[in-house]
């Protein structure tokens, strides 16, 4: 990264960085602690303070270690994804066999096998590794990395049972944004099922305790560090409110730039449900599949968060290939593909335009953010269903008629 003359380009690009993950905004604010002013008094740094203290560390190395925390950390965060695919795909094969009899016999070519998810974890290195969006993440040093890791912590703590790394995982990653504490239902969900465990509320109850001690400590810990609760308004005020409307790959930004102001409070609420709103009919439906339902989840966040970043998006894409048995299901994958392609391609097109050439306006570059939204929207969506139609399948069976007529399962 040192080496490359884009690296400072890509570092200040708004579709990678946003003012919370931004590595220029963490240095000012280590800048302004070292020289005795509070990072929080101002508009500038919305790190959490523990986050500060670490990153004020970071900064003494040299940059060559610097830059190989950021290649770590990713290398860490895809390790941790392999590690989920294998895991997950060994569980699924084994609960697919297990419940064989349950299935309709002419559907039994379609059930898994290990010869059939044996390439899964290596799919998943690969999407993740050679993802340009995660490239673009780790060559830019978002702190977005860091976060990842603690999901994907999450994510692999889940598939192994281990229950309380998996809650100190999850409330570091909620510590970074609260958006993370989606994770517990899934989390709950799938530990509970891995185990076999009959009664669900004890466990439950000890997973919320467990995330919300550590979570409360973290917080505690930050008001110790920085002696007050100013950091509150800088990092979760800051997220909620979405008072800084700079582009980014997002939809806030240009909804409350037009927005008239006694109208804010309403669309702030409207906007920030999205990423809770999906929550509870998911898990129902999706009860029997909590890892389905953390992608899923994950993918939410990342389009209807406040201030998102391909650094999200490129996190999600990486889990793609665990889904890889639900391809044949999919009706809108080539649509998907073309139009995630496009987007991103125009994106940096369209800004071009309007911020350096002056022959294109805001509605030009949030067509293409919106498009965005719209492909990662329909992406979820069609998984989603493929993940139906699979199910529907295995029970009834691979024919499908409706008064002795050829018939098909479509998405409307």
């Amino acid at each position: 990264m040192r080496y490359s003359g884009f690296q400072k380009v890509i570092e200040e690009r708004v579709e990678v960085s946003t003012p919370l993950n931004s590595w220029k905004r963490v240095t000012e604010g280590v800048h302004l602690m070292k020289n005795g002013i509070s990072p929080y008094e101002g508009d500038l740094f919305h790190e959490t303070p523990l986050g500060l203290f670490f990153y004020s560390w970071l900064l003494t190395l040299k940059q060559p270690l610097l830059d190989l925390f950021f290649i770590l950390m990713d290398a860490a965060t895809c390790l941790c994804l392999q590690s989920v695919a294998a895991s997950y795909s060994a569980q699924a094969v084994a609960k697919e066999k297990e419940n064989k009899k349950k299935y309709s016999e002419d559907s039994h070519g379609i059930i898994l096998t290990e010869e059939q998810v044996q390439r899964v974890p290596l799919y998943v290195v690969f999407c993740f590794n050679f993802n340009p969006f995660s490239i673009l993440s780790c060559v830019g040093k978002t702190t977005t990395v860091v976060n990842n890791f603690f999901v994907a912590l999450t994510l692999l703590s889940m598939c192994k049972g281990w229950m309380f790394l998996c809650c100190a995982a999850l409330a570091l990653a909620t510590y970074q944004t609260f958006y993370s504490m989606v994770f517990i239902v899934p989390s709950c969900m799938y530990i509970i099922q891995l185990k076999k465990i009959k009664k669900s509320w004890p466990v439950i109850l000890i997973m919320v305790t467990t995330f919300g001690v550590f979570l409360g400590s973290l917080l505690y810990l930050s008001m110790v560090f920085t002696d007050s609760w100013t950091f509150l308004s800088s990092t979760y005020k800051f997220l909620i409110l979405v008072p800084d409307l700079r582009p980014n790959v997002g939809l806030f930004w240009y909804f409350f730039t037009e927005m008239f102001e006694h109208f804010r409070a309403l669309f702030v609420c409207a906007f920030q449900i999205n990423c809770f709103l999906y929550l509870a009919p998911l898990a129902l439906r999706l009860r029997k599949e909590p890892m389905l339902l953390a992608f899923s989840l994950a993918a939410l966040i990342t389009v209807f968060r406040s201030y998102p970043s391909v650094s999200d998006l490129g996190f999600y894409f990486g889990m793609l290939p665990i889904w890889l048995h639900l391809l044949p299901y999919m009706q809108q994958g080539f649509v998907v593909c073309c139009f995630i392609l496009f987007s991103s391609g125009l994106g940096p097109v369209v800004w071009q335009l309007w911020i350096y050439m002056r022959s294109g306006n805001a509605n030009f570059y949030f067509g293409v953010t919106l498009a965005f939204a719209t492909a990662q929207i329909f992406l979820i969506t069609d998984i989603l269903f493929a993940y139906i139609k699979r199910e529907f399948t295995l029970v009834n069976g691979t024919k499908r008629e409706l008064k002795g007529k050829p018939a098909k399962l479509v998405l409307e």
